[in-house]
């Protein structure tokens, strides 16, 4: 078999691209599986897997079933589930994760990563956001949460013992001491953080002990990995889990963003995945290198990048699992069985201004993408929307006859385009595109709503700047969200295509 690392030079960051934040990682035999935070959408903690920590495929959500994902329709968008940590137990999956919209630290378990996954386990006694979870020799379970504070645990019954300990205070002078991971590695408990919270002052450092509940001694050389104050393409660099490779090397997976345009920079699709070597020193102390654009490849084979079709037909029962709603999925509002072949969403909430919006829509990955879809609105009225919260989101709609564009920044809500629309089924479109370099106060995009007449021209209503809808004015935690939704009636797609441009 030939060598795929010898005709590899580099391997691409970030591996999971668009909103996957928070990054988990574990490792079972030669499969690796990897979580993310998925804040106010529905189904909850996309999960993923790969043969060599670089080229991973979604095979799922864990929280995936309205018993195991309460998020309430009127919850603040990027609230709902965060930071999950993934570990693999006597046999069994554990994932152990925070519903911040009002329903506190679960943990759920499988056999199998791809489900179905338990019922939670509701831990109304662990006190924090963040939860890890960790085993010692003796089979005690240790959870250890921002701040950093620490309880055992019994993750069968949900059930606390004794008092919860301040082990490690992290960083003098950093603040926000959150996402941490226990392991034992040789003759060390290693405790790692993440510090300075999930901005341009991110970072990565670490402590150690003989004892899983300290006491804990910072690495002298900590950070251990940050981009702050450098000139990088990938910023905010933190909340890391460690992983080993299958050569024995030692990895990072850890969230960074890729910020574009002039000052300050805006950075459209959320915290991504990226990947990042260790190395340990003669004090036995993990160095890391940087997430950069461009890795070295591993010194091991890779296995094929997997394919994803650029349609989704919907011919299938169940969407495919890239496929997100807000907040639920009722079957009588979302569905793939009403007409064949066609995904139908049937309206809750009059516009994507409200909460309790229907919208099925995937996450946008990459800086340059063109989105189309096929929309009969014959029964109400709907359209392809680009997201990043309720009072962010650019929109082509189909309406009583015309085709109209609609913008909604803050406080203000307006249609700034309008054309009549096409007999029939609608084609809709959005178009991403990269402006030239040479205006230093450019956004970090252009985003061109528009349409497509039967004989395949195509009508752009708008072209709007993308810094509008990016982290640095929306705030928040996720990232655009592209998809289809009902505003008023019922509204089918017959197909919805994403693919990546330039």
């Amino acid at each position: 078999m030939p060598d795929q690392h010898q005709a590899t030079a580099t391997v691409s960051n970030p591996i999971v691209p668009g909103f996957h934040p928070d990054p988990t990682v574990c490792r079972v035999g030669d499969d690796y599986y990897l979580a993310c935070s998925s804040f106010e959408y529905f189904p909850g903690v996309p999960i993923f897997h790969s043969l060599d920590l670089v080229n991973w495929t979604q095979i799922g959500n864990v929280l995936d079933r309205p018993g195991q994902l309460a998020l309430p329709l009127d919850s603040p968008s990027s609230t709902g589930i965060y930071a999950p940590t993934l570990r693999h137990h006597d046999g069994r999956f554990h994932l152990i994760v925070t519903n911040v919209s009002g329903y506190g630290n679960l943990l759920v378990t499988a056999t199998d990563p791809a489900g179905p996954w338990s019922d939670p386990v509701r831990l109304p006694d662990v006190p924090r956001i963040d939860p890890d979870i960790a085993w010692d020799e003796d089979g005690t379970c240790w959870c250890t949460c921002a701040g950093v504070q620490q309880v055992q645990l019994d993750p069968a019954t949900g059930k606390v013992t004794g008092e919860t300990e301040d082990v490690w205070s992290g960083t003098p002078g950093a603040r926000y001491p959150e996402a941490p991971h226990l392991y034992r590695i040789g003759e060390y408990w290693y405790l790692m953080i993440a510090e300075g919270g999930t901005e341009r002052a991110h970072a990565v450092s670490i402590a150690r002990g003989t004892s899983p509940n300290g006491p804990f001694e910072p690495c002298p050389h900590n950070p251990i990995l940050t981009h702050r104050g450098h000139e990088h393409p990938v910023q905010n660099t933190g909340h890391a889990d460690l992983v080993q490779g299958p050569d024995g090397s030692w990895w990072l997976v850890l969230l960074g963003v890729r910020p574009n345009g002039g000052t300050p920079g805006w950075h459209v699709l959320g915290r991504e995945t990226f990947l990042a070597p260790v190395v340990w020193n003669e004090d036995g102390w993990p160095v890391a290198g940087s997430p950069d654009l461009e890795l070295p490849a591993p010194g091991w084979p890779l296995h094929p990048a997997p394919t994803v079709a650029v349609r989704d037909d919907f011919d299938d029962e169940r969407l495919a699992p890239q496929w997100v709603s807000l907040r639920d999925r009722p079957a009588d509002l979302i569905t793939t069985g009403e007409r064949p072949g066609w995904l139908t969403l049937r309206a809750r909430g009059a516009s994507m201004d409200d909460p309790d919006v229907v919208f099925v829509g995937r996450r946008q990955q990459h800086h340059t993408c063109r989105v189309r879809a096929l929309l009969d609105a014959s029964e109400g009225a709907g359209g392809l929307a680009v997201r990043m919260d309720e009072r962010h989101h650019y929109e082509v709609e189909v309406a009583g006859g015309e085709v109209r564009l609609v913008v909604r920044l803050s406080s203000v809500s307006q249609v700034v385009a309008s054309r009549p629309a096409p007999a029939g089924a609608v084609v809709l479109r959005v178009d991403v595109t990269i402006p030239a370099p040479d205006d230093p106060g450019s956004g970090p995009d252009l985003v061109t709503l528009g349409f497509e007449e039967p004989d395949g021209t195509v009508t752009a209503l708008a072209a709007l700047d993308g810094r509008y809808l990016s982290t640095e004015v929306a705030g928040g935690f996720t990232g655009r969200v592209i998809g289809v939704y009902a505003a008023t009636g019922t509204v089918h797609v017959d197909w919805f295509d994403y693919e990546q441009t330039g």
